[in-house]
């Protein structure tokens, strides 16, 4: 095998939750907190502190409106989430490729 930094692995995007979060974001134009949540099987505040992280990070947007007076969070990868994430993967393969 090749020398490989595993420092270079995007640590923030590394975690299971948040790589399966980015995954999901990455395949739809926004979902709202719900969904998310049934999509990982996560709990709501487990989900919600790596949602932040992820938003802190400016990997994701959320905008918080209301529908039927109930209020409704809806994320959205960011473009420097979208680069973040490609990079990650790109990682991954030259790692598994022995690049």
């Amino acid at each position: 095998m090749k020398n490989f930094d595993y420092q270079q692995i995007d640590d923030l995007i590394h975690s299971r939750i948040r790589l399966t979060i980015m995954s999901v974001l990455i395949t739809v134009e926004e979902a709202n907190f719900n969904f998310i949540k049934k999509q990982i099987n996560a709990t709501d505040g487990n989900l919600s502190v790596h949602l932040r992280k992820l938003e802190d990070a400016g990997y994701i947007s959320v905008k918080k409106e209301f529908e039927n007076r109930k209020p409704v969070s809806k994320y959205k990868i960011t473009r420097k989430g979208k680069k973040a994430f490609q990079a990650y993967i790109e990682k991954l393969e030259q790692l598994i490729k022995n690049k």
